[in-house]
């Protein structure tokens, strides 16, 4: 069921991504928005994004080391911050974690390029990546963190994840999954205007959101008002979005 999207939601909105910087480039100006009038937004990040290529310069050394999910992790917390989120969590830790099951990481699943544009599953795949773990577990860890915080709106990728990303689609499944259950508001993040969309232009954000882009400097770089990502490719920093909602109402 889709219905019309209000960005005035004076209680909790949860964003659920894969990885970091997912937040900032494709929801920044939404998570942005949203602070400014007034709601209290709460992040959960699903993986540290540790097989994310690394922006060729210092930090290139980091590409297959541990060290990389650190640095990532750091990055989301600068970058975060200058966006104004509230909270932050890391799915499979505590309180994003189903009660009585011991803590674990999800690890980033990977990902190939099938053709520009469109990702799909990688070749190889590690056996505690995001994609590898039952989804029933995935959608477990994410309600008892929902259940807690009793957001107004959840918000995630759409079925295709944005681009394809194997992680962002599993998230998109978990999150409608857990959204249902629990009869939580779910809107799904759209690439462009669409008929059962609403669509927002949040060009005022776009400082904001170039100054939190700035801080993941292990995989992108900004040039103006755009991204250059780590492969080279270039696309304009994302000031517009568009949500689809699930009401997901429990009978």
């Amino acid at each position: 069921m889709s219905g019309i999207v209000s960005l005035h939601h004076p209680g909790t909105v949860l964003f659920v991504h894969a990885h970091p910087d997912d937040e900032t480039i494709s929801t920044g100006a939404l998570i942005a928005e949203l602070i400014a009038r007034g709601s209290t937004v709460v992040l959960v990040t699903a993986s540290r994004g540790e097989r994310g290529e690394v922006v060729p310069g210092p930090l290139s050394a980091l590409v297959g080391t541990e060290e990389l999910a650190h640095e990532r992790e750091r990055e989301l917390d600068r970058a975060t911050t200058t966006l104004g989120v509230a909270q932050r969590f890391w799915l499979g830790e505590s309180p994003a974690r189903a009660a009585g099951l011991e803590s674990r990481n999800y690890r980033d699943s990977g990902m190939r390029w099938v053709r520009p544009g469109l990702a799909g599953p990688a070749d190889d795949i590690d056996d505690d990546a995001l994609v590898a773990a039952p989804l029933d577990e995935v959608v477990g860890d994410l309600s008892h963190l929902i259940d807690l915080l009793q957001p107004s709106l959840v918000v995630s990728y759409d079925d295709g994840g944005g681009y394809g990303h194997p992680d962002h689609v599993r998230m998109h499944d978990a999150t409608l999954a857990a959204c249902a259950a629990l009869g939580v508001p779910f809107a799904e993040v759209v690439p462009e205007p669409i008929v059962d969309a609403e669509w927002f232009d949040l060009g005022s954000r776009l400082g904001v959101v170039t100054d939190a882009l700035r801080h993941y400097a292990s995989q992108l770089t900004v040039d103006g008002t755009d991204i250059v990502h780590s492969g080279g490719q270039r696309e304009p920093i994302t000031t517009s979005v568009g949500l689809r909602l699930h009401e997901n109402r429990s009978a």
